[in-house]
């Protein structure tokens, strides 16, 4: 009898499990603030830039192993997409490293008004009070933003602006990422002729002021209204006038024809 080969053992795959995913996913802003953005010349890209006004608003959660700072901004009147106007920052205590998300990037409206470099200065200043030991993780660029070479150009200066480095694989500079740093060598500050914080004394004010310049253009409009009711009132006067010495002036003539024919 010849004895059966023995049979091969199966392959045994390591399963790799799931990463848990990250709290506080429903947490929203509780903070708020209001923004003044500046007026702006008009951007070939980004087109008009008038005054606005928009809610800066952020909320903090921490635990033992992970803090979360989650930057947000509102559009009076306007929706936004979920990604946009939205920056979280993820810190890990246990790696001592930060991660900045959402992973689609930042994604920023109204575009070209400094919003995006204001949300990163408030996110590194945050970062720096309490781990400027960590380091950043670096991370992957969104490809859709090398397609247009002024916004490639626009968000490669913004990072580098902050201290994070922009290094690319390919020679079209599709494939960019910015690579890891220190938090304490990142750099904060924004654009405050851009971006400027309103307090709400400020703001109690501006609305006041406004409510005045409000009331005197009423009372300006009803003056006009008024002089102008009034030369609608001297006209018709007038045209009453000009009628009866016009019917005056033909019985003045007609009688002078009617002796003069007698």
């Amino acid at each position: 009898m010849t004895e059966a080969a023995p049979q091969d053992a199966p392959d045994i795959q390591e399963v790799v499990p799931e990463p848990a995913p990250l709290p506080w996913a429903e947490v929203s802003a509780e903070h708020f603030q209001m923004l003044r953005l500046a007026p702006l010349p008009t951007d070939r890209n980004s087109g008009a830039r008038p005054l606005r006004f928009v809610q800066y608003g952020y909320a903090e959660r921490h635990n033992k192993d992970l803090s979360l700072l989650r930057l947000t901004i509102q559009l009076p009147g306007q929706k936004v997409r979920k990604e946009q106007n939205h920056l979280d920052i993820w810190v890990d205590h246990q790696e001592k490293h930060v991660r900045i998300g959402p992973d689609s990037g930042l994604q920023v409206e109204p575009l070209n008004r400094g919003l995006g470099r204001f949300l990163l200065a408030q996110a590194i200043s945050w970062a720096q009070r309490k781990w400027s030991h960590y380091r950043v993780e670096g991370a992957a660029l969104a490809s859709k933003d090398a397609l247009n070479e002024d916004s490639r150009l626009r968000r490669d200066q913004l990072l580098r602006s902050h201290g994070l480095e922009v290094e690319y694989a390919d020679a079209q500079h599709l494939k960019g990422r910015y690579v890891d740093v220190q938090v304490g060598e990142l750099k904060g500050g924004w654009n405050t002729e851009k971006v400027q914080r309103v307090e709400i004394l400020e703001a109690a004010q501006m609305l006041q002021q406004a409510e005045q310049n409000l009331q005197e253009k009423e009372a300006q409009l009803r003056e006009r209204d008024e002089r102008v009711s009034k030369y609608r009132r001297e006209d018709s006067g007038l045209r009453f006038t000009i009628t009866c010495l016009v019917a005056f002036a033909v019985f003045q003539a007609g009688l002078l024809i009617w002796i003069a024919t007698h």
